[in-house]
C-alpha cells in the first residue's frame, strides 16, 4: 500500500503500527519530508480471549511499502513486545537494526536461529549515543527499566523540534 498523500514539507508524522492504547507488538513510524524511520519491531502476547494464537505481530505493510525511505530500525530495548517480531518480519523489512550492545545481543541469540540469520544488519549504538539517519538525530537517553540498558530516544529533526518517544520506563527513586 504505497503512500497516496503528498506529505507536508514542515510535518513530522507520526504512525503506530503496533503498541499503541494495549500491551505488546510495539511499532512506530516516524516520518519527514519523505524519509522514515522505525522505532522498535515487537510481537504481542495473546490472552484467553485469543485461543490458538501464540503470538501477535504488527502489520509491517505499510513500513514495507515504504522501500528506501525507510532508513532503518531503532531499538529502545531488549523486551520481547521491542524485538520479539524482528525474527517473524526482518526478512520482509531487511533494514539496518540499531540497538545497545545488551539488546544488540539478544536479537543476534534469536536471529540466529534462522536460516537468514547472518543476512541481518545490526549496528551497535553505544549506551547514551547518538545515531543520525537522514533527517532524525536520535539521542539515546538511558531510562530505569526492567531490564538493562532500557532507553528513551530524543528524536530531533533539524528545524521542527524533538520528540520524545519513550519506549518503557518507571520512576526509580535510586
Amino acid at each position: 500500500m504505497p503512500l497516496d498523500f503528498k506529505m507536508a514539507p514542515d510535518a513530522i508524522y507520526f504512525v503506530p503500527l503496533g503498541g499503541c492504547g494495549f500491551f505488546g507488538a510495539n511499532m512506530s513510524l516516524y516520518g519527514y519530508q519523505g524519509k522514515w524511520i522505525m522505532v522498535d519491531c515487537g510481537m504481542g502476547f495473546a490472552d484467553e480471549t485469543m485461543p490458538g494464537v501464540d503470538v501477535l505481530l504488527p502489520d509491517p505493510e505499510f513500513a514495507i511499502s515504504l522501500g528506501e525511505d525507510l532508513l532503518g530500525i531503532v531499538l529502545t530495548h531488549g523486551h520481547e513486545d521491542h524485538i520479539g517480531a524482528i525474527q517473524h518480519l526482518w526478512p520482509r523489512l531487511k533494514k539496518t537494526l540499531y540497538a545497545t550492545k545488551f539488546t544488540m545481543e539478544r536479537i543476534l541469540q534469536s536471529v540466529s536461529e534462522q536460516s537468514w540469520g547472518n543476512q541481518a544488519r545490526i549496528q551497535e549504538v553505544p549506551q547514551q549515543g547518538r545515531l543520525d539517519l537522514g533527517p532524525f538525530s536520535i539521542q539515546y537517553i538511558r531510562m530505569a527499566h526492567s531490564i538493562p540498558e532500557a532507553n528513551s530516544l530524543a528524536i530531533t529533526v533539524k528545524d521542527v523540534g524533538v520528540i520524545l518517544h519513550t519506549g518503557d520506563w518507571k520512576i526509580d527513586h535510586d
